[in-house]
Order: structure tokens, then C-alpha cells, then sequence
């Protein structure tokens, strides 16, 4: 839907570029920077800048992927994190607090940096100079960004103030009240570090404004205010002065960036509280974004709300994918966002006009919640389709695992409860959300081959139970924290109430798309449930939330990490599965390539607290742990039969 850029109800799709002049730069720019060329390193989270997760090297192919094996292994390694490899170095995270630095060829300890309190889980970026000698590893603890140095792992205090740049500063708020660390590490562009936040999950949460900070002086270059103030665009879509009062809207999860174009592409969650929008009246944007921002001045080039006034915790946290494509006869360079709402949204990257019409439809209306205003439509894409259920009934509760009463309970309180789907408005007595705030897509969730149009989508079917508790009412503790009375004004929910395994197979899939016909070219159940797997019943995917991710490469694989402690290797052709890695612990996060003294290696994590479920309890013990390198054997020759 074509509209105007007010930030009004008509105004839900925004462009600021006219067509003539993205014609201009779509004549001047066809692709991304260095598509084609074959990357040796792992220099970014995900892979490199457009967050592709995709590696044009051949050594490892669908003839030889069954002979790989474990080159060396570095038994400190955490999971949930995703290792760079830059010049022959690894840099991961062990322990929990300290950034360890580590030979590329043979695991060996090269320097630690330890005690480091709070740091992210799940990534650092890299930065070097023109001329090579200075190079900066970035990351975040405990709210404050940190610079190091890259070659010695010592602190650069040079870097804004003592070696540290408050996070909480500078967003209308006292920085003693609010949370703003995210666990992903943002963005490298040129000389700035561009970040999002994971902003208190309550009511009264932090703005999630989009920052730029210089990279040598920790300087702030740049801000987008998520949650706009008076007077700037957007501001109408909320309650006056919501700014003042009214948090979210951030980007916790991954960015992505057309290096050739210098626009990073930011998907953003819903406004605070996730669950009851009485606080927040209005489509608020721009939570539930895609926004395409100038990544040099924070500039809104354009955006597209998925989800207007956003009660289910809808967030967009997966990279936007960027590929090119061939659609009614011309080559288009696209933006694909994969979301929890379970669908693809795809965009002309530049203009951001949707490739297949995205329609208003009414949805469900009526809830008894105070002060509560739904909108009364949200955007359906009509193409391609989505990756993740979209409905859950009594006849989709699964006839493995649960036991006959448990079977029963379930069916008893879905018969029970409201059911209208995906957009049911959470009221005070039960609902059903499919997929649910844990369903879709999340974190480390996509990747592409950002030359074909292919796309790869990791999706939870997760169903969700929930209700919100009125003022009075108790809230059991959550994660051994006290049961706590709901204060007067301030409905919450009850639990989360994810239930993973109460659907029937499959429970995590792995999809990918053709964006040149807009199809889903192949579907299947990512890893096993290993209770199942006792019954002699595979290709379920594993009944858990723990994120894995990918790896796709030139060579036409697909590397993907799963809850079931394997790394899965499919033909990217066709999905068939060519072989399985073990591990001897818990995985959770992404895995990284490169090539070094010219062998292809895989990189990945296994250790830490086991994924939630008995099906990962009782996976057994055997295969390598920590971070863990496989190739093939040394001297291997690689027959390219098939390519």
C-alpha cells in the first residue's frame, strides 16, 4: 500500500525517495560491495556487514562434506556466542567474562581479557584503519561500550570516557532508571559503530533510539528516535508526550547493511509494556519497523510497520536479508525481513515499495482490558508464503510426548479459550497466539545467498497461552523470583505460557524461499527430538526455543546448528540432508567459516546451560565441546563434479 509519509494511519508504508532518484542509485549501484568475491575471514557478526551468513568458498562441497572432521578445539568456548576471524585470529568468548583471541589454525591461546562483567552473549564487531594499524574489537557490558585493542586485547582508554561510552545517556530519561544493553553487538560502517538497545521489558521502559558512535572517539554522531518526539514524524501515532513516558520500539536483535549504498536496514520491536497498549494509544510507530536508514546521518530513508499497536510481542529480531532478484523482468535488489509474526516481507531496497502487494486486513476486535485500542487491521503479505503456522486448534495438539492427561488438559483449555488467530486481543481470560511471542523467526533466524535470491529462515511453532492479570490479582515468580502482587493501572500476564511441545511435529523448521517466483522451495523439521528419536521417528525439528543458525555457501550447502547438539549439513538445492556434526554439549547461536594457510573451516560453539527441555537433558555426552573447528583432512582433493 502505496502511501503518504505523515506517519498517519495512511502513512503506515513511508518512502523518502522518490523514484527518480532510486532509480539513480539503483543504476549506479547493482549489488552489494564485494558480492562475488570470496571471503578468507569472518571479520563481522554474521558474516559481514549485510548479515548474509554467507561464504563464497568451495573447498567443503556436497561430494566431500561427509569427511569433515575436527581440526582442533579450544575447550573454554561459550555458546550463544558468534567468533570473528580476522587476520589468522579468532576472537571468541570464554567463560562467560573474558574475550579470548585464538590462532586460526590451531585453536592455541594467543591473549585473554578477562573479569569483564555483564558482556553481551552473543557477538563483538571489528573495526581496523585504512592502513591496518589500528584495529578495535567493540563490545558491551553492563550498558557501557567498550573498545579493545584487537592485536593485544588490551583497553583503549582512549575511547570516550576512561575506555567507556554509557549507554543510557542521552535518551530523555535518568540514566539510573533504565536497562539499554543489547546482547547483539550492533553494526560496523566505515568509522562508526551503529547501535539498537534491549530496553527494560516494563512499563516505563527506555526509547529505543538508533545510535552512531564514532569508532575512535566514542563520540555520539548520530541519533533516530524510535519513539519520536513532539513535533517529528511519528509523534502522532502515540499519546502526547509518550516519549516522556513510554519506552520500546527498540531494535535488541540484528542489523543489516548495504555497504555500496551506506544504508543499514533496522528491524525494531513493539513499544513497552509487550502486552497491554493501553499506556500507548496509537499505531506507535516505529515499533514493528523496518526502517532503512542513511547509515552516515541516521537519516529515515523509508520504513513499513508490520504490526500497528503491537500487544503480542510481535517484535522484527531477525537480520533483513538483502539479495537480488529477478521479478517481472528486471533485475531488483531486495530487502527480506522475517519476523515472529511467522511471514517474509519483502522490499525494492531501496524505495522500499513491497515486491507482492501487502494488504490491510481486518482483525479480531473487542477485549474488557482498560484504556486498551486495537487497531482494527494489520498488513498480511499475499506472497511468498508464510514459514511458521499460522493457526493451533485441539486436533494440532501433538500425539507424542505428553502423556493422555496431559493431552486432555490441553485440549480441555484450548477448546476453552479465545482463538481467533494470530491477532486474538489478549484480554483477562485466556487466549491463543500461533505463532506465539516465541514463534517466527528470532535471532541468528535467516540468511541468503545474496546473489540468486535465496532465502533461509529458521521458524519456532511455538503456540502461546496467555491472559493478563487484573490490578489485585498474583503473579507467580518467574525465574525463582517472589510472587508479586499486579499494582492498581498496570495489567501484566500471567507467564509467558510457551508450550513448545504441545504442537505436532514439525516444531523447528528450516525454510527456504526462491524470491525470484516468490515459493517456498523446500520445508523441513531442523534437527530431532531426541525422545522421538528413541521411537525411530526423525525429521520433527527439535520441540524447543533454543536459537540456532546458519551458514550457507558457495558451494551450495547450508550449515545450521540446532537444539538437538548437531550441526546439520543440507543440499541447498533441495534440503537433503548430506551429513551431521555431533557435539558434546548444548548449542545455541551461529556458527562461522573461513579459510586459512588454504583450508575452509567451520566454526562452532557447544557448552554452557542445556537448552530448556528433556529432550536436551538427555542427549548424550559424545563430541567435541567448547569452540570447535572442523575441515577436511589435510592434503584432501576436491572433485567440483557438480558445479
Amino acid at each position: 500500500m502505496f502511501a503518504t509519509q505523515d506517519g498517519s494511519k495512511a502513512g503506515r508504508w513511508a518512502g523518502a525517495l522518490g523514484v527518480a532518484a532510486a532509480a539513480a542509485v539503483m543504476a549506479g549501484v547493482t549489488g552489494l560491495s564485494g558480492a562475488g568475491q570470496t571471503p578468507r575471514e569472518w571479520r563481522d557478526y554474521a558474516g559481514g556487514p549485510d548479515s548474509s551468513r554467507f561464504v563464497a568458498a568451495t573447498e567443503i562441497d556436497r561430494s566431500n562434506v561427509g569427511r569433515l572432521d575436527v581440526a582442533w578445539t579450544y575447550p573454554a568456548g561459550d555458546t550463544d556466542f558468534n567468533p570473528l576471524v580476522v587476520r589468522g585470529v579468532i576472537y571468541g568468548r570464554t567463560r562467560g567474562t573474558a574475550l579470548v583471541a585464538l590462532d586460526a589454525a590451531t585453536g592455541k591461546e594467543l591473549w585473554v581479557h578477562d573479569g569483564i562483567e555483564g558482556f553481551a552473549l552473543r557477538g563483538v564487531n571489528y573495526w581496523e584503519s585504512k592502513d591496518g594499524k589500528d584495529r578495535r574489537l567493540f563490545f558491551s557490558a553492563r550498558n557501557i561500550l567498550r573498545a579493545i585493542d584487537a592485536r593485544t586485547g588490551k583497553a583503549i582508554m582512549s575511547f570516550g570516557k576512561d575506555g567507556r561510552v554509557d549507554l543510557r545517556d542521552g535518551l530523555d530519561r535518568d540514566p539510573k532508571t533504565v536497562e539499554q544493553q543489547s546482547r547483539l553487538p550492533g553494526r560496523v560502517f566505515e568509522n562508526l559503530i551503529i547501535l539498537g538497545s534491549a530496553t527494560n521489558q516494563e512499563y516505563k521502559s527506555a526509547p529505543g533510539d538508533i545510535r552512531a558512535f564514532d569508532v575512535r572517539t566514542g563520540a555520539l554522531v548520530w541519533t533516530f528516535r524510535t519513539v519520536p518526539r513532539a513535533g517529528e514524524l511519528g509523534a502522532d501515532t502515540w499519546p502526547k508526550d509518550a516519549r516522556a513516558t513510554v519506552g520500546g520500539a527498540n531494535n535488541w536483535a540484528e542489523l543489516s547493511i548495504d555497504a555500496a549504498r551506506g544504508i543499514v536496514y533496522v528491524p525494531t520491536s513493539s513499544g513497552k509494556y509487550n502486552f497491554h497498549g493501553g499506556y500507548r494509544q496509537g499505531d506507535n510507530l516505529f515499533a514493528n519497523c523496518i526502517l532503512a536508514l542513511d547509515a552516515r546521518t541516521g537519516r529515515r530513508l523509508w520504513h513499513f510497520q508490520m504490526v500497528h499497536h503491537d500487544i503480542w510481542d510481535l517484535d522484527n529480531n531477525s537480520a533483513p536479508q538483502l539479495t537480488t532478484i529477478q521479478h517481472n523482468g528486471r533485475q531488483v535488489d531486495v530487502v527480506a525481513v522475517a519476523s515472529k509474526t511467522g511471514y517474509l516481507y519483502v522490499f525494492d531496497r531501496v524505495t522500499g515499495a513491497p515486491i507482492w502487494p501487502i494488504e490491510e486486513r481486518p482483525v479480531p476486535q473487542g477485549t474488557q482490558v482498560p484504556r486498551e485500542k486495537l487497531s482494527p487491521t494489520q498488513p498480511f503479505p499475499t506472497n511468498p508464503p508464510p514459514f511458521s503456522r499460522q493457526s493451533f486448534t485441539a486436533d494440532d495438539i501433538n500425539p507424542y510426548i505428553l502423556t493422555s492427561k496431559e493431552r486432555e488438559e490441553f485440549r480441555q483449555r484450548v477448546a476453552r479459550a479465545r482463538n481467533e488467530g494470530p491477532f486474538t486481543p489478549i484480554g483477562f481470560d485466556e487466549v491463543v497466539h500461533m505463532p506465539g511471542n516465541q514463534g517466527g523467526s528470532n535471532w541468528g533466524s535467516t540468511a541468503t545467498n545474496p546473489a540468486d535470491g535465496r532465502v533461509y529462515v529458521i521458524g519456532f511453532n511455538v503456540p502461546t497461552l496467555i491472559r493478563l492479570l487484573k490490578p489485585g490479582e498474583t503473579r507467580p515468580g518467574r525465574g525463582g523470583a517472589p510472587a508479586e502482587v499486579v499494582r492498581e493501572g498496570y495489567p501484566v500476564t500471567d507467564g509467558f505460557g510457551l508450550f513448545p511441545t504441545i504442537i505436532k511435529p514439525p516444531y523447528t523448521t528450516l525454510t527456504a524461499y526462491d524470491l525470484n517466483t516468490g515459493t517456498i522451495t523446500w520445508q523441513k523439521g531442523l534437527g530431532d527430538d531426541l525422545r522421538l528419536v528413541k521411537q525411530g521417528i526423525t525429521g520433527t525439528g527439535s520441540a524447543a526455543t533454543v536459537k540456532g543458525g546458519m551458514v550457507v555457501t558457495g558451494a551450495g550447502l547450508v550449515f545450521a546448528t540446532a537444539a538437538d547438539r548437531k550441526v546439520h549439513v543440507y543440499d541447498s538445492a533441495n534440503g537433503a540432508e548430506l551429513a551431521t556434526l555431533p557435539l558434546g554439549g548444548p548449542t545455541s547461536g551461529q556458527p562461522s567459516m573461513y579459510e586459512h594457510g588454504g583450508r575452509q573451516y567451520l566454526l562452532a560453539t557447544a557448552s554452557g546451560t542445556p537448552p530448556a527441555g528433556p529432550e536436551a537433558i538427555s542427549a548424550p555426552h559424545t563430541g567435541p565441546t567448547g569452540i570447535v573447528a572442523y575441515a577436511l583432512p589435510a592434503g584432501t582433493t576436491t572433485a567440483r563434479s557438480d558445479r
